[in-house]
């Protein structure tokens, strides 16, 4: 499948995926917690203690709540890289759900013992890992995916010294920041990180000199709102509101009304995540009139599918990073990796084609699935680095922290906090020549770290509803973004 006809299908799902995770789609029945090896006896008992003999995984999903929608796609993704570089057969042509076999890197197996249904809460994040790593046998963990999640996880971990995690997509701070556990491990940014250049590029290329933030109160609606805020205020800008309405709010009516009216800022930026993206925006139009995008920016769930629930002048807008770049950024590496996607498996259901049946690099091409695919691949560069033998934690999970992923869509290494080290890429809504919303990369923003440029560090207060203040100052990047012209970087 071309990236034209799949960026064409990409732009027809969104919507039909943003609605079933309106409904916690995957559902709470018993099914939707694991895979059929959840029934099997693990092997070296539940303790999650490294036996040295292979590697029992737990993936930590989530298959309910305001992302359930992207199940599928996560446990796809760490199920691509061991197929790609362990030997994995999955067990189903049509669902990563049904688990694999046969993986196997230097000698050593891995078994994937089951898959956690969360639903972006820390109790209930928690209560699957206990049962994966307590009851199951689990030594590694892949995820997982939401904010508080992650927070929860990497302090369990932290408590639990003989477990190895790979974080899977969740993108708060603190995670690494913070709880600075010495066998948790992100391949990947935070929202902060994912934030880095925008506010430089809309001050002093759109001339925006007020705006006003709206993002999801959570933390990593709190750590998204705070990358850009830092970075908009270091650009010399100036926030004159924040607003934090609670993560699956369906009536934003009330958080609008707390915002200024388009005549009174130059701009808006947007966190509101998962299904809350389109009904915010919808209570914007309803509020305050109509919407024109260039007087808009977001983070990772602004899209081009927010046209047809909103119309073609949503183009304009501006997106910032995740873990992947736009469908116009094209390299052998890319394609080969979607390739990929689309010979191990013949369809999966994942989220952007509405949980249903569709090419696998589609869901490949968000960063969900892509997030849970760097930590499969991190998992078995570290098993190669130290010959499979996992016996001694302390020299893998030093191997770990040495690697340097090179990996589709840019190299990742990590820093003092086992946090990734990341190239940002911006991006623009816009309309094609057919009068079509796509999403064309501008700017790419090289080796961001969580410290944002000395912005925050583990002596910093968390990313919140009035942290970090709006403050001048120096960023590395600031005016050394690398401009993309038609999907090529201008370096």
């Amino acid at each position: 499948m071309s990236r034209q006809r799949r960026r064409a299908s990409l732009a027809l799902s969104v919507t039909a995926g943003l609605a079933l995770l309106a409904a916690g789609c995957g559902g709470g029945d018993d099914d939707s917690t694991g895979l059929p090896a959840d029934e099997q006896s693990a092997a070296g008992g539940g303790d999650g203690s490294p036996s040295g003999d292979g590697i029992r995984l737990g993936i930590l999903g989530q298959c309910e709540g305001p992302f359930g929608g992207f199940h599928e796609d996560v446990v796809a993704g760490t199920t691509l890289a061991l197929a790609r570089f362990a030997g994995a057969t999955p067990n189903s042509a049509t669902s990563a759900l049904e688990g694999f076999s046969g993986a196997e890197v230097a000698g050593t197996p891995i078994e994937l013992v089951g898959v956690g249904c969360g639903d972006d809460t820390a109790d209930r994040i928690v209560q699957e890992v206990r049962r994966l790593v307590e009851q199951l046998g689990a030594n590694v963990i892949i995820g997982p995916l939401s904010g508080d999640e992650g927070i929860a996880i990497a302090e369990y971990a932290k408590a639990n010294p003989e477990l190895t995690v790979f974080a899977g997509i969740s993108g708060s701070q603190e995670q690494t920041l913070q709880v600075q556990a010495p066998n948790y491990f992100r391949f990947y940014g935070d929202g902060a990180i994912w934030s880095a250049g925008l506010g430089d590029l809309l001050h002093h290329q759109e001339g925006w000199d007020t705006v006003a933030v709206i993002a999801d109160d959570y933390s990593f609606g709190h750590t998204s709102a705070a990358g850009f805020v830092a970075d908009f205020c270091a650009a010399g800008g100036e926030v004159t509101h924040r607003v934090f309405p609670p993560l699956g709010t369906t009536d934003y009516s009330s958080y609008v009304a707390q915002l200024p009216n388009p005549d009174e800022v130059d701009g808006y930026f947007w966190a509101v995540g998962g299904t809350g993206t389109q009904a915010a925006l919808e209570a914007f139009v309803n509020g305050k009139g109509d919407l024109t995008g260039d007087q808009h920016a977001g983070n990772l769930f602004f899209n081009p599918d927010l046209a047809q629930a909103l119309g073609t002048d949503i183009a304009g807008a501006y997106v910032g990073g995740f873990a992947t770049l736009p469908a116009d950024v094209e390299t052998p590496e890319i394609e080969e990796y979607l390739a990929a996607a689309d010979e191990t498996w013949e369809t999966i259901p994942g989220s952007l084609s509405g949980n249903e049946p569709a090419p696998p690099s589609v869901a490949a091409e968000f960063g969900f699935f892509y997030g849970y695919y760097t930590a499969g691949v991190a998992l078995v560069e570290a098993l190669e680095a130290v010959g499979g033998d996992i016996s001694d934690l302390d020299a893998f999970h030093a191997a770990i922290s040495g690697l340097t992923l090179e990996l589709p869509y840019g190299d990742i290494s990590l820093d003092e906090n086992r946090s990734g080290i990341v190239d940002v890429g911006l991006s623009r809504l816009v309309l094609d020549d057919s009068g079509e919303v796509v999403q064309e990369t501008v700017a790419i923003v090289p080796g961001v770290d969580q410290t944002f440029g000395g912005t925050f560090s583990p002596d910093t207060p968390s990313p919140g509803r009035d942290f970090p203040a709006c403050e001048e100052r120096e960023l590395p990047w600031e005016g050394n973004a690398i401009p993309v012209v038609d999907g090529v970087p201008q370096s």
